[in-house]
């Protein structure tokens, strides 16, 4: 499992699906985010989960959360994907995966790249991680966690 609750998210700078870059630390004390790892657009899994959380997107930002996806295709299969299904955040390259390994998130399944979802608060902490190939149960816990900061 990746980075664990009470880490510090590491700094990092990728690439979004508008080719504008993302850098973490811009993020830091504004407000908390969901980063969620997947392993491929327009699989199957990947697509239920982005849709969940397309479809859950007003309920994280009613709680003040940025959620941000990131996998190792390039910003313009982001775009097409983000485009052909309406996702309103923002998904971010890393065709390297520097950023996976600095969250330490490990294949599932031998080669297949982890699933993993973070909480992280407005200090950069992580309050929250869950590992699941399967798509299920990522949102519901995050906008748990979500729910449990104090106002």
């Amino acid at each position: 499992m990746g980075l664990k609750v009470g880490s510090k998210i590491p700094e990092f700078s990728l690439k979004d699906q508008h080719g504008d870059i993302f850098n973490s630390k811009d993020w830091i004390g504004k407000q908390p985010l969901v980063i969620y790892f997947y392993p491929k657009d327009n699989t199957p899994a990947c697509t239920k989960e982005a849709c969940e959380f397309r479809d859950r997107y007003e309920d994280f930002t009613d709680l003040g959360a940025a959620v941000i996806g990131i996998s190792s295709d390039s910003e313009k299969t982001h775009q097409k994907f983000a485009s052909r299904h309406d996702l309103p955040f923002l998904l971010l390259s890393d065709p390297d995966k520097k950023v996976r390994r600095l969250f330490r998130v490990e294949n599932s399944l031998l080669f297949v790249p982890g699933r993993e979802t973070y909480v992280i608060d407005t200090n950069g902490e992580v309050l929250m991680v869950f590992n699941n190939i399967g798509a299920n149960g990522h949102i519901r816990n995050a906008l748990k966690t979500l729910k449990s900061l104090p106002k």
